[in-house]
């Protein structure tokens, strides 16, 4: 089981996706963060297993978020959640190795589907290194 970091700054965005992940069976607990910086505070002060990270946020944007995490827990797994799925967005994520990078709405596919097969898939993962 995950204790997640879900960090959006639509708020009510945030209350719909954190009740639906509360339901999960892989996941143990989702704490909502409303910006990079109240998420990078919450990283240095209790134990999150798997962050959901949106990629256009003011104050502080996901890629400086996703920076800066990566010096605290190089380690931490991260989703990137975005609404503007370009090229260069994904290959910079990548390039901070993001776990998964996934569109927050999408013609292609249920965006709810695609995130709770990515922090399953990740639970999975996350007990067979176990």
């Amino acid at each position: 089981m995950l204790k997640v970091l879900l960090v959006d700054d639509e708020e009510d965005f945030l209350k719909v996706i954190k009740k639906r992940m509360d339901s999960w069976d892989c996941v143990d607990s989702v704490v909502p963060a409303r910006n990079g910086q109240e998420a990078l505070e919450i990283i240095k002060n209790d134990n999150i297993d798997l962050v959901v990270l949106d990629y256009m946020m003011p104050v502080m944007d996901g890629i400086s978020t996703l920076k800066e995490i990566r010096r605290i827990n190089p380690l931490l797994r991260v989703i990137m959640f975005t609404a503007y799925p370009a090229q260069g967005n994904m290959e910079e994520a990548i390039g901070l190795k993001v776990d998964a990078f996934i569109p927050k709405f999408s013609d292609m596919s249920d965006v709810q589907s695609s995130l709770k097969a990515a922090v399953c898939g990740l639970t999975k993962q996350r007990k067979e290194e176990s």
